[in-house]
């Protein structure tokens, strides 16, 4: 860690064997643990906390405080997992008061020019590809994938196993296990690529796909089709799951997708 040309704040903690390469910041009340690389030109401000062999590529600012007019200096933090790897100019900034926090879990790839907001929750086994932007106050489950250019609004969730397609932009709630896609967004299948790729049974995938042609492919409004899926669905992990998220979303979940004539 023996820098000369690094700025490491002595307030810093910062493991034996993390490597900090020149012309990077790194301020007070931080937390590095062991094996964390970070690049060149990377500033990291008050309030992050660095899990374990991450890898943090020149340009980054993690912990900036947040582009939210209500904060008021509020004592918060940027939490990020072990095995992240957050590749150039990257921003992540920290929470407000609403949630204290904002939170990257283990094994995540957030490529280049991606930008977190204040107060999200990214699950763990995630992929952000370039230039996706996520707002404030967004929960993302684990091993979400989000293509290139993808923008999600503020206070919307995306569930386990989501993929969204790159351009795209994410008003609604994506439920778990989907792909989505089109412009507005839409339910175009399930993800079972990804979910092949996670060990799901081929008869795993296909209960997921009985799910949402009820949600989806029928003529049920989302309280008619939840009724329907709990009353003639066996109860499973991923059933209850795909109700518990259709039955909390405040946004309302993104529609399926219908050919203009």
């Amino acid at each position: 860690m023996n820098q000369p040309l690094a700025y490491v704040h002595p307030g810093a903690k910062i493991a034996k064997n993390v490597v900090i390469e020149p012309f990077t910041t790194i301020n007070n009340n931080v937390v590095i643990g062991e094996g964390t690389w970070i690049g060149s030109n990377v500033t990291i401000m008050e309030g992050a906390r660095i899990g374990k062999n991450c890898n943090i590529f020149p340009g980054s600012v993690i912990s900036a405080v947040p582009q939210d007019l209500k904060y008021n200096d509020e004592d918060t933090t940027v939490e990020i997992g072990d095995n992240v790897t957050i590749r150039e100019c990257v921003t992540i900034n920290r929470g407000t008061a609403d949630r204290m926090k904002t939170v990257i879990g283990d094994n995540c790839l957030i490529m280049a020019y991606c930008h977190v907001a204040h107060d999200c929750i990214v699950g763990n086994n995630c992929i952000f590809s370039n230039n996706s932007t996520l707002a404030g106050h967004i929960t993302v489950g684990d091993y979400v994938v989000l293509a290139g250019m993808t923008a999600v609004h503020q206070f919307v969730s995306v569930g386990n196993h989501a993929f969204v397609t790159g351009g795209s932009l994410v008003r609604k709630d994506v439920p778990p296990y989907v792909k989505a896609a089109r412009e507005p967004l839409s339910y175009v299948g399930i993800n079972s690529v990804g979910l092949r790729r996670r060990g799901f049974t081929t008869e795993k995938i296909r209960e997921i796909q009985d799910i949402y042609r009820i949600l989806y492919q029928k003529t049920y409004n989302n309280s008619q089709a939840a009724d329907i899926i709990e009353a003639e669905m066996q109860a499973t992990p991923e059933r209850d799951e795909i109700l518990q998220f259709i039955k909390n979303s405040h946004r309302g979940i993104m529609k399926g997708y219908f050919k203009s004539n």
